[in-house]
C-alpha cells in the first residue's frame, strides 16, 4: 500500500520539525510568537506541499518555505507591533550538561543576530546549520557568489556588534 501525500508530508515534518524550531528562534522572542510561527510555516509547508517534486532536499525545500514565512510575518509585525523581549531558553538540555558559559556566548550571538535584517538572518542561520554555499543560494534564491559575498559582510557586521 502506498502512502498517502499526508503520510509523507507528516513523516517528513516529523523527521525535521527542528528546522522550523529553529527558524522560530531567530525570528521571535517569546515562547507564544514561537508557537504561532511554528503553525503558520506548517500551515504554509502544507499548502506547498503538493507544488513541492523533489528536485531539492524536502530539508532544502523546507528552509525556503519556512524562512519565506517567518522573513513576510517578521516584515508585517515590525511595521505594527513593537514585540518585549522574552529571556528564555527554548532547547532542553540535561542538568548535568548545561553550560552556563555556553549559554551566556549563546545569548550574545543571538542578541548580535537580532541586530541583522531578515535576509542576514536567514543567511546566518543557514551557514549556522553547516549548509554549503549551493544549498543556501539555493534555498535562499541567490547566486553562490552572491551567498559568499553577503556572508562576508555579515560576519564582518556580527564582529563589529560582538567587538565594539
Amino acid at each position: 500500500m502506498n502512502p498517502t501525500s499526508e503520510e509523507i508530508f507528516v513523516k517528513q515534518l516529523q523527521e525535521n520539525q527542528n528546522i522550523i524550531h529553529k527558524i522560530c528562534r531567530l525570528y521571535t522572542t517569546d515562547e507564544d510568537a514561537h508557537n504561532d510561527l511554528f503553525q503558520e510555516i506548517t500551515i504554509q509547508l502544507w499548502k506547498a506541499f503538493p507544488k513541492f517534486r523533489g528536485d531539492s532536499k524536502f530539508t532544502t525545500w523546507a528552509y525556503r518555505v519556512g524562512l519565506n514565512t517567518a522573513i513576510t510575518l517578521y516584515r508585517k509585525k515590525k511595521k505594527s507591533i513593537n514585540t518585549i523581549e522574552f529571556d528564555s531558553t527554548f532547547h532542553k538540555v540535561k542538568q548535568e550538561d548545561y553550560n552556563y558559559e555556553e549559554e551566556e556566548q549563546l545569548k550574545l550571538l543571538y542578541s548580535a543576530i537580532s541586530e541583522l535584517n531578515d535576509i542576514e538572518k536567514a543567511l546566518i542561520f543557514l551557514y549556522l546549520e553547516d549548509k554549503d554555499y549551493a544549498e543556501i543560494s539555493e534555498t535562499l534564491g541567490i547566486s553562490e557568489v552572491n551567498a559568499r559575498v553577503k556572508m562576508n559582510r555579515v560576519k564582518g557586521k556580527l564582529k563589529k556588534i560582538l567587538n565594539p
